[in-house]
């Protein structure tokens, strides 16, 4: 009964798999070359993870070099496919033009003997925009970029329906060129999708942009630092058997351990930090967040400007897991290939159940060593694998975690709202048997289950290519978080 149901669990995970695939090839079949391309390229991402789980869940072990061997060759594969993909790309952009121009102008002639579409004008009890504005903002648009055909107003601003005529991003720089040359900074232009799906123009005056952080808010992030580095001595405490609060003399036993696991925690906001910057965009200061058990769920960090696009928003939201998560799986590797039977802990054997992916990764490096009672580790194994765990938590696709802006970059709004709602019921679920998921789920849904705001395009969807890197991100938070079945482990040698 147990192997019945062990195999009906690798069947499932098999099953979406080629399913995640398979969507992603009907997603891109209707863009031609282009599309398949950029699929083949999120295929040839992917395969490597998927070869390794598949493998070493029938018990065949690749080992560092086969790993390796695999990854290379992926990005190797993925840079011939992204030059490739740039040759067409330039080709289908040479010809898209030509035929919007040719376009353009057939409309333009018919448009000259016909009637023009009647604007609808706001309201004149309350005008939210002053009328020489109105007229100077309604002057950007035009029959080639977005034929405005209605006017309402909304908030401080004004909704404008209409046609969009091209391709989302190109229009809406223009569009935004055009406002900041009649009415220099003091608009901003957002393109988005209404309910039932079709394109609108809305105008918002800058007032309402993001502000920068307050001075009280810089001193409350400083507290949250100063809490985090102590409970990451805490948690250092803890893996070596004692109370850093209540024996705060032994401070060099838990610095090391409390360092590493810090230096996670920074990276994964430099990372934030670095692609922010490329893309011209402020955030805040990092509020950390405390935890003893594990030292920090990571921090928050919100956007002090207005995100020009969905790709923006995924870049910065995937850089900080990627650099945290990168330093997590070095530290992790270090620390398992400098285990030896005199390494400082030892850890019992069921302990590598507690994740897919470290449990692999353990198998693969110690080999039969895992099926001793106590397995001696290096103390990076701890670090690397609570610094896992934290980028693990961050990736959960829920409101503003990483995983949940990088859900609303690819997927829209919609769909990562349902994200955090599924989240949050799993959490709940999970909760009954971990106080670790009890205490994530509050903290998300007090503080972070709301979504990121809309970006000024928020129409234009990332590329396949980060659509692949965004499921990647997933898999390994899944892993990293999923333990294996004591029976499947038994029959890989773990425990």
């Amino acid at each position: 009964m147990s192997t019945l149901s062990e195999t009906s669990i690798l069947a499932a995970i098999l099953v979406v798999a080629l399913g995640i695939l398979g969507w992603g090839f009907y997603r891109a079949r209707p863009f031609g070359k282009l599309g398949i391309l950029a699929w083949l390229q999120s295929v040839v991402l992917m395969t490597p993870w998927l070869l390794f789980f598949g493998l070493f869940a029938v018990g065949i072990y690749i080992n560092i070099a086969g790993i390796l061997f695999l990854v290379v060759t992926s990005a190797g594969l993925y840079i011939y496919l992204g030059s490739q993909l740039r040759k067409a790309g330039q080709d289908a952009i040479l010809k898209q033009r030509a035929t919007q121009r040719l376009a353009a102008e057939s409309e333009s002639s018919t448009e000259e003997n016909s009637p023009q579409p009647k604007v609808i004008e706001l309201k004149p009890q309350i005008p939210p925009i002053p009328e020489d504005d109105l007229s100077a903002i309604k002057g950007i648009f035009g029959i080639d970029t977005f034929f405005a055909t209605e006017t309402i107003p909304y908030q401080d601003g004004a909704i404008f329906k209409g046609n969009l005529r091209g391709e989302p991003e190109e229009i809406h720089n223009r569009l935004s060129a055009s406002l900041q040359q009649r009415l220099g900074d003091r608009y901003r232009l957002f393109l988005v999708e209404n309910t039932d799906g079709r394109p609108v123009v809305i105008v918002l005056p800058s007032r309402n942009d993001p502000r920068p952080m307050r001075l009280s808010q810089k001193a409350f992030a400083g507290i949250l630092l100063l809490a985090t580095i102590a409970t990451n001595l805490e948690a250092a405490g803890l893996v070596l058997n004692f109370d850093f609060f209540a024996n705060p003399g032994r401070f060099t036993e838990a610095l090391p351990i409390g360092a590493g696991i810090f230096a996670i925690l920074v990276a994964h906001e430099i990372g934030h930090w670095l692609l922010a910057r490329r893309h011209q965009i402020r955030l805040s200061w990092p509020f950390f967040l405390p935890a003893v058990q594990i030292g920090s769920f990571g921090a928050i960090t919100r956007f002090e400007s207005l995100l020009p696009n969905r790709k923006v928003l995924f870049d910065i939201a995937l850089a900080g897991p990627a650099a945290g998560g990168i330093v997590s799986l070095v530290m992790l590797i270090a620390g398992l290939l400098l285990s030896h039977p005199g390494s400082l802990f030892q850890l019992p054997n069921q302990f590598f159940q507690g994740s897919i992916l470290v449990g692999s990764l353990a198998r693969v490096v110690l080999g039969s060593a895992l099926q001793s009672s106590l397995v001696s580790v290096h103390p990076l194994v701890v670090i690397g694998w609570l610094g896992l765990v934290i980028t693990a938590l961050n990736l959960m696709p829920a409101g503003q975690l990483d995983g949940g802006r990088i859900i609303q970059a690819i997927y829209g709004r919609k769909t990562a709202g349902r994200a955090t709602v599924a989240t949050l019921i799993l959490l709940v679920l999970v909760s009954l048997g971990n106080v670790l998921a009890m205490y994530w789920a509050i903290v998300i849904f007090l503080l972070q289950r709301d979504l990121e705001r809309p970006s000024l395009n928020e129409i234009s969807e990332p590329d396949d290519a980060r659509a692949a890197l965004g499921l990647l991100a997933l898999l390994l938070m899944i892993t990293t978080l999923l333990p294996l079945t004591p029976g499947l482990a038994g029959r890989l040698g773990i425990g």
